[in-house]
């Protein structure tokens, strides 16, 4: 059975941190972009160099793939194109080799692995890539066992006998393909910096050593090499190593459906799952993932054939539970000849099994092994016999695997399985036990600082203690946590943990951001806003769906809930022009505490814009910093925006503009508002195209049309620079095409004495050599208080860095600061 995913060219190696379902969220529910096209999925270890983003195809269910020789496979072609590759700009470092390297991000579970096994597949059976002579697959989980040290043509053959019948596959005309599936698995340090140049690939080292070799070109340099990892480990291979960045993102609306009524043969039962997958936000967008869509077929057969309605999964951890106790009812149907399916009593012995699995998760997720060995097995007291007995028993949770090396590796079937199952042991050893499983302390600054996603898992599970017969107050299970609260409130995304607002009163901080609420769910945390004592001050509920709805419940009543709110996180929380009158309203409420607001990537357009500016001139209004960046704004409300810097009421000194279509005209309003001796604004960000989401220099061109400021904006800016009134500390004008003639306006104001500006970037904003003596007369300018200067991604080359360096010796310049990097990388 094979079902598409969707796959996109295109990307940067920025570290991500992403729990599962926000990864999924994010990386598959963000718009499509226009200029995607279609391309087969057995290019993806073709050295083809494109400008634009593509969309293909690829089986979704495959058995492993096994290496193979093509001695029939056709010379190599040359590239169709000499243009620079598209994740970087072109290298020194590549002029040594001809190989093509590929970098496969994607989240657990999106079908990385799969990717690869359909690739070596197709080209096994002779359906495509035949000119390539050898591919060979070396996972990363069987690469950690090789401790000794190998050669590469010694290490090959270990793991493929065939080739200790051939003295040498380098020739200059072999084409090969190594094919490194997992990089966040690997266990070597992937020195690059330190690690030892090696070119003879007859020559024994440690394996870390071949790997840093291999991927920089010293070895085998004509070799392609395709690299699959999660976004996290991603940063582990140096930029200039990688010259194409591809991202798997998982199953698209339509191949969702499709999934299912494959999987399930009765398709008045597949339209019922659809039509429930739907009705849960949670499990709609986590079905992104091939894998959980498995798990969801396997739960809601099974549950829509036998029981009533109301028992139906409607959250995660109903799911997950449901798919344990499924799984241990097959394996004791197997086993001990047992006709329940679905059981609703564990015996002592499906618990213990449980409890024995849920430990050794939860252990290895505290080390961050995702797969773990046999010495890792006996670390945690589980004996290697009873893990393959358990793997035996119940494949679809725990599953051992043998792959290139004799010994034995285990893992759990998917990351939020075993995030579930250490789940399920924090909360048994804190409810049955009594246990205190996050202390000692030190391991509890250790979760802090590596924001465990597996905690949040845990407080998302309160309720497995229903479904796995774990009967006691979720409360008795926090007062042994009492001592770490500030280290567990940072990690609460679930609803049901506001009543601990409640209880511990010196919390100021909450985070809710990506945890599915709705408008639903507004009533309940209002309601805990209310009290007399909450302490909260903070708020963070980003990527939420709240709604208009639910913004109106949290903003209204005789007590308003958000009164004591002094930081307000709202982004992407669909949020429309209508909030904007419930804010305003919240705004001018006597005595209102809020001085941070935070509306970005929500659709309030300029409507909402002028209607929200009423309540920010309210003489009751404290709000200081206001962050509207990606509104679908322009410069029709830009006239509104400078009322209220010209307003004496109003408090605003930090106003967030990026990625609006604002346009100089836009700019030149903003900047009689500036000019205004009433104007209290110390920082304006109006960067169209936030750095955070650019991260090379082709990517950063087709954005572009997003960034409609240019040298005009710069004279409009120069003038209310130089005005006595303008309090502007910070100014952010990176990503828009100012070029030099620009640069040269904006000197104007920034040497006036008048200017205050102590922060200019001007990232990215196609600039020269030419404009540097303009920036350095600012750096001489005996009055200029400049103290940092980004100059990130700009063609100064080494004249222009010359000239600067010449300013920065000048007795009168203040710089503290100058962000230049030779390319693109930030």
């Amino acid at each position: 059975m094979y079902t598409e995913l969707y796959i996109t060219e295109g990307g940067s190696l920025r570290l991500c941190k992403e729990h599962v379902q926000k990864g999924v969220s994010k990386a598959t529910l963000k718009k499509r972009t226009t200029f995607e096209t279609a391309i087969k999925c057995n290019d993806i270890i073709k050295p083809k160099q494109r400008e634009r983003l593509h969309r293909y195809s690829i089986p979704g269910d495959l058995h492993k793939g096994i290496f193979l020789m093509n001695m029939d496979a056709t010379a190599p072609s040359s590239p169709r194109s000499d243009r620079p590759p598209l994740y970087a700009p072109y290298h020194k470092k590549r002029k040594k080799r001809k190989g093509f390297r590929n970098l496969t991000k994607g989240i657990a579970g999106i079908g990385k692995t799969v990717s690869v096994q359909k690739v070596i597949l197709d080209w096994a059976e002779g359906t495509a890539n035949q000119d390539i002579h050898f591919i060979f697959p070396l996972p990363f989980r069987d690469l950690n066992l090789m401790k000794d040290q190998y050669s590469l043509m010694t290490l090959l053959s270990h793991y493929f006998p065939e080739l200790k019948e051939i003295d040498r596959i380098e020739d200059g005309e072999t084409k090969t393909v190594f094919i490194f599936d997992g990089l966040n698995e690997c266990r070597f340090p992937l020195d690059f910096k330190n690690n030892k140049k090696f070119y003879d690939v007859t020559e024994s080292t440690s394996v870390d050593v071949l790997l840093t070799n291999l991927i920089e070109g010293n070895l085998f340099p004509s070799a392609h090499i395709w690299i699959t990892t999660r976004p996290a480990a991603a940063y582990q291979i140096p930029p200039e190593y990688v010259d194409q960045v591809t991202e798997i993102r998982g199953f698209s609306e339509p191949q969702k459906e499709e999934y299912f009524r494959k999987k399930i043969t009765d398709q008045n039962l597949a339209i019922e799952i659809i039509k429930h997958i739907k009705s849960s936000r949670s499990l709609h967008i986590m079905c992104h993932l091939p894998v959980f869509c498995w798990i969801s077929a396997t739960v809601l057969e099974t549950m829509l054939k036998e029981t009533e309605k109301n028992e139906i999964p409607k959250t995660l951890t109903q799911m997950y539970s449901h798919f344990l106790l499924i799984q241990i009812s097959v394996k004791n149907k197997k086993y001990n000849k047992d006709t329940e399916t679905n059981p609703k009593d564990l015996s002592q012995a499906d618990k213990e099994l449980i409890f024995k699995l849920a430990k050794l998760a939860f252990q290895q997720l505290q080390k961050g092994n995702l797969i773990f060995y046999e010495e890792d097995l006996r670390e945690c007291g589980v004996d290697v016999t009873e893990a393959s007995e358990y793997s035996s028993l119940c494949t679809e949770i725990f599953k051992e695997e043998s792959g290139l090396n004799p010994e034995k590796v285990f893992s759990f079937v998917h990351l939020s399985i075993q995030e579930f199952l250490a789940a399920v042991h924090a909360l048994e050893s804190c409810l049955c036990k009594e246990e205190d499983v996050f202390l000692p302390k030190p391991v509890s600054d250790k979760c802090y600082n590596n924001s465990p996603c597996w905690l949040e898992q845990f407080f998302s599970s309160l309720e497995i203690g229903k479904s796995l017969q774990i009967s006691s107050s979720p409360r008795k299970a926090f007062k042994t946590l009492k001592i770490n609260g500030p280290f567990c409130y940072l990690h609460v995304i679930v609803l049901k943990m506001l009543y601990f607002l409640l209880c511990f009163t010196n919390y100021v901080l909450s985070r809710l951001a990506g945890c599915n609420l709705t408008y639903k769910s507004c009533k309940t945390l209002a309601s805990a806003l209310q009290t007399t004592n909450c302490p909260l001050r903070e708020l963070d509920l980003r990527k939420n769906h709240l709604g208009d709805r639910g913004l109106k419940q949290l903003c209204s009543g005789p007590v308003i809930p958000l009164r004591n709110i002094q930081t307000l996180v709202l982004a992407g929380c669909n949020l429309t022009y209508k909030s904007c009158k419930t804010l305003a309203s919240a705004l001018q409420t006597p005595n209102s505490a809020q001085r941070k607001l935070i509306l970005g990537d929500n659709d309030l357009g300029d409507r909402g814009v002028k209607l929200l500016c009423p309540g920010l001139t309210s003489p009751f209004c404290n709000l200081q910093t206001l962050d509207l960046n990606y509104c679908g704004l322009t410069e029709d409300c830009c006239s509104a925006l400078a009322f209220v810097l010209r307003s004496p009421k109003s408090q605003l000194k930090h106003l967030e503009l990026r990625e609006n279509n604002l346009q100089d005209s836009g700019v030149r309003l903003l900047s009689a508002g500036l000019e205004d001796p009433n104007c209290k604004l110390q920082t304006l960000g109006t960067s169209l195209v936030s750095r955070l989401f650019i991260s090379n220099r082709l990517c950063i061109l087709y954005r572009l049309d997003y960034c409609n400021l240019t040298y005009k904006s710069c004279e409009t800016l120069a003038s209310a620079l130089g005005n006595q009134n303008c309090p502007l500390r910070e100014l952010v004008l990176s990503y828009n095409h100012l070029g030099d003639r620009g640069v040269k306006l904006l000197c104007a104001g920034l040497t006036s004495p008048l200017c205050n500006i102590q922060t200019l970037d001007l990232d990215y904003c196609g600039l020269t050599e030419d404009c540097c003596s303009d920036l350095v007369s600012v750096l001489h300018a005996p009055n200029s208080q400049l103290k940092q200067l980004e100059l990130r991604d700009n063609d100064l080359k080494d004249s222009g860095v010359r000239l600067l360096s010449a300013g920065l010796e000048d007795p009168n310049c203040e710089l503290q600061t100058l962000g230049y990097v030779k390319g693109i990388f930030l």
